[in-house]
């Protein structure tokens, strides 16, 4: 039941109210009950948050105890970013496999039953689907993570990613409005900028956002971006023309709007959190996330003053901050009435067990090129790894390795990095086939220039592209599959053997 502190002043808890932190542990430390309990109304949930179904439904009941109606949310988008299956990777391969298959009815029922899994750990509000456009190949943070780079094939995979998700109860945020996908910098350690006039913008990057709209995605989160067409001085979160003008008022959305995490260096280095959060409130959003890097009290409590000191300086309008925290009590109602209507299975069944729909989109994704042998006996497995982005984390594994070491005991495997040297591959192979593992490789000059020289020496080498399939494909046998998550690697290993599974 509710049981808010009577003793917090209603601008006080509206301040709360805004807030998503994060923290740290498997169990809700007793500050952030706490607060809970004086108003805070969202808690942002991350892998470092989970261990187990069991344990995550233990710990949202615990935060329900103090507040019945408390927005649970996740940055769980399946493929590369999982915060579920962070220590395993995860079992849906990804939007760009699904956007590669172009089977919507495929894309809405993987989204239900990650919806479903999440609902039955009583977690209500994920921070996706990405409806970014990936129009610059070169993208160092979106890649995989957008269903492609057409704005309509995009558009109608986001639009059935939201039905999906929200049939099963969960609320959607459509990420990063107004786009993220043409952008060279990651907003996580800088400010990208994006110099594109309005028709571009109208023609590519909203499209998918308008799907979403018109699909009722319950929340949309922006984008700690540039676009001097907009707004020449600031970024869209920080920005009343992109959230107010444009979201709001030109596309005619009513729903929440949550901000990216305010502690990316887009907005930290820039302008300060504090800053930051209430320009980002007086601009149009109702909701602030924050927890993926800053997780205590201390930044619940610096925000939060933050925003009380700036309505009573007269800076942020104390009717603004009111309608935000409404519309974060609206979607909160709406999860818990949402809760109501498809319960199902205890958690651990209901998160454990279920369809193996991702796995089937999984083999859908592949793409193979050549007609050479499958693997006769083990092989050796060179994983060529770069440094991963902030998004994904370098937490959960990807690859191939570990499956085909199921499928074909006796594998071996290697990992190598930018100072990687062939010559040591061709040894540590010695007479196995080779399977080289590449991701994105045509954003990485020394893994072209490896694979190259293993091409060179082992004619008969396998290549399996796991991110955006830009480079061409090479090897006697090459496999694209669209992604990076556990499925995808075991799809592509399924693949490898003299007869694979059917999809």
């Amino acid at each position: 039941m509710t049981t808010i502190a009577r003793s917090t002043d209603t601008l006080t808890r509206d301040a709360l109210t805004v807030l998503q932190p994060g923290f740290v542990g498997t169990t809700a430390p007793d500050w952030l009950l706490r607060r809970i309990g004086e108003g805070l109304t969202s808690v942002g949930l991350f892998g470092r948050n989970i261990a187990t179904a069991d344990q995550l439904a233990k710990l949202t009941a615990q935060l329900r105890s103090e507040r019945d109606d408390v927005l649970v949310a996740i940055d769980e988008e399946g493929g590369d970013v999982t915060r579920l299956e962070v220590r395993t990777g995860s079992s849906f391969p990804g939007n760009l496999a699904l956007g590669s298959v172009d089977d919507t009815d495929l894309t809405r029922a993987v989204a239900h039953e990650l919806g479903r899994r999440l609902a039955a750990c009583g977690v209500d509000l994920n921070w996706a689907p990405s409806a970014d456009v990936n129009s610059n190949p070169d993208n160092p943070v979106i890649g995989v993570r957008s269903f492609g780079a057409d704005p309509r094939l995009v558009a109608r995979h986001t639009a059935a990613y939201i039905e999906g998700l929200q049939s099963a109860g969960v609320a959607a945020c459509t990420k990063h409005f107004p786009g993220h996908g043409d952008t060279a910098v990651d907003s996580h350690h800088a400010l990208p900028r994006i110099d594109v006039d309005l028709d571009t913008l109208h023609a590519r990057e909203l499209v998918p956002f308008r799907a979403a709209i018109a699909a009722g995605s319950k929340s949309v989160m922006s984008a700690h971006i540039l676009l001097p067409a907009l707004d020449p001085t600031r970024p869209a979160t920080l920005s009343p023309r992109v959230l107010t003008g444009l979201l709001r008022e030109e596309l005619g959305y009513d729903g929440l709007i949550v901000t990216d995490a305010v502690e990316m260096q887009a907005i930290a280095s820039t302008y300060g959190i504090e800053r930051g959060s209430v320009l980002a409130i007086a601009a149009g959003a109702d909701a602030l996330c924050v927890g993926g890097g800053l997780a205590d009290e201390d930044t619940v409590l610096r925000l939060r003053d933050a925003l009380v000191a700036a309505v009573r300086a007269g800076e942020l309008p104390e009717s603004r901050l009111a309608d935000a925290a409404a519309r974060v009590r609206a979607l909160a109602s709406w999860t818990r009435a949402a809760r109501g209507s498809v319960a199902g299975p205890g958690a651990a069944e209901g998160a454990a067990s279920g369809s193996d729909i991702g796995l089937v989109a999984a083999r859908r994704a592949l793409r193979v090129t050549g007609s050479a042998a499958p693997l006769s006996s083990p092989p050796y497995v060179a994983s060529f790894t770069p440094v991963a982005n902030i998004a994904v984390g370098d937490e959960t594994p990807w690859g191939v390795g570990v499956e085909l070491s199921a499928l074909l005991p006796g594998t071996a495997t290697g990992t190598y990095g930018p100072s990687a040297d062939p010559a040591s591959v061709l040894a540590a192979a010695g007479s196995r086939r080779i399977v080289a593992v590449v991701r994105d490789e045509h954003r990485h000059p020394w893994m072209s220039s490896a694979l190259s020289a293993l091409l060179s020496a082992r004619p008969d080498t396998v290549v399996i592209e796991m991110g955006v399939p830009q480079a061409v494909a090479r090897g006697s046998v090459h496999i694209a599959t669209h992604g990076a998550a556990r499925v995808c690697g075991r799809a592509a290993a399924e693949a490898l053997l003299p007869t694979p599974p059917l999809p």
